[in-house]
């Protein structure tokens, strides 16, 4: 089966830190890296987490401890104007704006903005009027896994066929929520479970540092990729230290698409390139000393070398025994007789 094109976005997702500036250096970025989106976050704190609300461990980590998640992510949010210069930045730089909306305002914003395609991120998974919501567009859909089970993916994907979306247009993304992602806990092998069992396409939203994980998932199914970039790792924000930097983000792009060359059509065949090199590389049957006409063909006198312009040695059998009709030097290619 032909391997078909990845879809690769790069997650700008908050490390534009508010501030639209370093949101069109991202969209540069990835744009250059040859990404197909590059996408940001849209949410408001007040919609998204309770004022209480802890961060995760690696926010805590990453930001400033005595900052509440709610005021981290008031710093993060994008306006509606700032949605629309984005876009239309995205549109100047020949790449496609995308975003994952948090709430169902958020969507419906997205929606009215003409997206048609809609990101459910791993936290909303079991946000049954959410997925409804989402599910009664009809539209394409990447439903991101993190934390989830077999049984909690199948059951969102069920609300979303039963609320309008089919499941062919669903596209399940492999996760881990940990930032950055131990390798022990990736798991890729889930990501060909999920896709076996539920008969979905799959892709992979990697939170490893490093690009090689993204790059084995293409090789193992996926067709599509996300993955966090950032301007600077060492930038202020909770998501930048995981994140990859511009060239990283283009190579892993150009991995990717080489991986999608290589992959073939599964027809095991002499390439175009490897045709020329069967004669040199195989061999042929060649005598191993001189052989007078008459003599029988044995062990003794012949054996095989290369170039593989003469008999084939799988012929061996059939010239064994049998007799000479003219004479031969050392290393000359046996001739079969006409």
């Amino acid at each position: 089966m032909k391997h078909e094109s990845t879809l690769i976005i790069a997650e700008a997702g908050v490390n534009h830190n508010g501030d639209l500036a370093i949101g069109k250096k991202l969209i540069n970025i990835a744009a250059e890296a040859g990404a197909d989106l590059v996408k940001f976050q849209t949410f408001a704190a007040d919609r998204l987490v309770a004022r209480s609300a802890p961060k995760a461990e690696y926010q805590m980590q990453t930001t400033d401890a005595s900052i509440s998640q709610y005021d981290m992510l008031r710093e993060l949010e994008l306006s509606l104007g700032m949605h629309e210069e984005l876009i239309d930045y995205c549109q100047h730089c020949g790449i496609g704006f995308f975003s994952t909306g948090f709430d169902i305002q958020s969507v419906e914003l997205l929606s009215e903005l003409g997206l048609e395609l809609f990101k459910i991120p791993s936290g909303e998974i079991n946000n049954l009027p959410y997925l409804r919501h989402i599910g009664s567009y009809g539209k394409s859909v990447i439903l991101s896994t993190g934390m989830a089970t077999i049984g909690e993916i199948k059951t969102a994907l069920n609300i979303l066929e039963e609320s309008g979306t089919p499941r062919e247009q669903v596209n399940v993304l492999h996760c881990n929520t940990h930032y950055p992602t131990p390798m022990k806990d990736v798991n890729l092998k889930a990501m060909i479970s999920i896709r076996d069992t539920l008969g979905v396409g799959v892709g992979y939203s990697d939170h490893t540092l490093g690009i090689e994980i993204p790059i084995a998932a293409v090789a193992l199914g996926a067709t599509v990729i996300e993955k966090h970039f950032t301007l600077d790792r060492t930038l202020p924000g909770p998501d930048h230290s995981a994140s990859l930097e511009s060239d990283e983000l283009k190579a892993m792009v150009a991995a990717i698409r080489n991986i999608e060359k290589a992959m073939g059509d599964g027809i095991k065949k002499a390439s175009p390139s490897e045709i020329k090199n069967i004669l040199v590389a195989r061999k042929s049957i060649v005598a191993k000393k001189p052989i007078k006409k008459g003599e029988r063909f044995s062990v003794d006198n012949l054996t095989v070398k290369r170039p593989g312009t003469g008999v084939s040695p799988m012929k061996w059998d059939n010239i064994i025994g049998t007799q000479s009709k003219v004479d031969f030097d050392i290393d000359d290619l046996i001739q079969l007789a006409p």
